[in-house]
């Protein structure tokens, strides 16, 4: 099962390509499921079919199915033991209870509740092909960041909590007033984070990707190029760029003209940045496409003769070598980056690797966990760290050299 998530910068068309990609694999006979994690859901309209899509997958043309997130329903079903707990403390602080109700209602849930519907959809077996039109690009990073986050949570400070209230939930109840959690909260959180963890592992596997669509313009484009640094710092793989609204060159007047230069100038720059990807270009079209055919048109203009669903090449934005030496080394590819922008610290065993406003935190295995770090560097759009079995470094250790059981920060050349 082949699994493409479209994202990009809002108002770039990137909800028309996922509809057109869709419907192409549709058309090539796969049975195929196109769902949106965006709030402002736009891929019934993009069919022409506003009133046909509810919220379970709903065939609009032969093996093609689109299904819109009922986030309500799936909000009272996944996360209602926490509801109940909450709703029980406001009432206690004496909050009216439709006003407790809205309050209850996470903001960002409908985006972290789709990604939820998309690992029962990919464990159900009945589509060869799962399209995802995710929300605009800051927003997806912040969800597709989610799963690592929690997981740090979940492991370190949630079981102290649950053993803390337990132990002390009678005396807690009395001096804050209102009920602690109980066990069915923890459980449903517990259950959240193992589903979220294997929406990670669904997406960064081989046989997902993330396609950016651009229209070009350099607010745009500067914006695309972060999204490739921030999706490959947290494991995902950019399978290609989709250059959407692109005017087609020809004559015309001094207007059309000036547009024409300018999108070209960029469309270079476009090239240099994601060399190495495919970059697709659609044309701007003489008309709005809307419907099942003009979407599919508008698909098979795009991608010509190539395949849109072909296994994203590659290894993927993280792996581990091994050196003749004995050292082991962490790739981690990260894209336009460079060595002042990346901070790199050692935290037992884990590997902490900010990038400006982004933060991940890589467990090690075991078999690097028990190694010191020997160097690190950024290479190529690569940050390369390097261990070194304890007993092989030298007893005048170097600045970057750490104790895999404390906190340091290490040195990027």
């Amino acid at each position: 099962m082949r699994i493409v998530l479209f994202t990009g910068k809002g108002g770039v068309g990137k909800s028309t390509v996922a509809a057109g990609t869709a419907a192409l694999a549709a058309a090539q006979g796969l049975r195929t499921l196109v769902l949106s994690t965006d709030a402002a859901h736009s891929l019934a309209d993009a069919y022409g079919a506003p009133g046909r899509v509810h919220a379970e997958p709903t065939e609009i043309a032969d093996r093609l199915f689109v299904h819109q997130v009922d986030a309500q329903l799936r909000f009272e079903q996944s996360w209602a033991d926490v509801q109940r707990y909450l709703l029980s403390v406001l009432d206690a602080a004496g909050m009216d209870p439709v006003a407790a109700e809205e309050m209850t209602v996470i903001p960002g849930a409908e985006e972290v509740l789709a990604l939820l519907e998309l690992r029962l959809h990919a464990r159900s077996g009945q589509w060869d092909v799962i399209v995802v039109d995710c929300a605009p690009t800051a927003e997806t990073l912040r969800l597709l960041a989610l799963p690592e986050a929690l997981g740090w949570y979940m492991e370190r400070l949630l079981p102290i909590q649950r053993r803390l209230v337990k132990a002390l939930r009678p005396v807690l109840n009395r001096a804050a007033g209102v009920p602690m959690p109980g066990d069915t909260v923890f459980d449903a959180i517990t259950r959240l984070h193992a589903e979220l963890d294997e929406v990670h592992a669904l997406l960064s596997g081989p046989d997902a990707s993330v396609r950016l669509v651009l229209t070009p313009e350099n607010v745009v484009l500067a914006e695309a190029r972060r999204a490739y640094t921030s999706l490959s710092l947290f494991g995902y793989r950019v399978d290609g760029v989709v250059a959407n609204r692109v005017f087609p060159a020809g004559d015309g007047d001094a207007w059309r003209a000036g547009w024409v230069d300018a999108q070209q100038t960029v469309l270079k720059e476009v090239d240099q940045s994601f060399a190495g990807l495919p970059i697709w270009c659609s044309e701007y079209q003489p008309g709005e496409p809307v419907g099942v055919p003009a979407v599919t048109e508008l698909a098979r203009q795009l991608y010509g003769d190539d395949d849109p669903l072909a296994q994203p090449a590659g290894e993927g934005p993280f792996r581990v070598t091994r050196e003749q030496s004995g050292d082991a080394v962490v790739h981690l590819a990260l894209p336009f980056v460079t060595r002042a922008e990346v901070d790199l610290a050692r935290n037992g065993d884990e590997l902490v690797v900010t990038v400006g406003s982004s933060r991940r935190l890589l467990t090690l295995p075991a078999g690097l966990a028990r190694l010191r770090v020997a160097g690190a560097k950024v290479d190529g759009g690569e940050l390369q760290v390097r261990f070194r079995d304890p007993d092989a470094v030298s007893t005048t250790t170097s600045p970057t050299t750490t104790s895999p059981t404390t906190t340091s920060r290490e040195a990027v050349t």
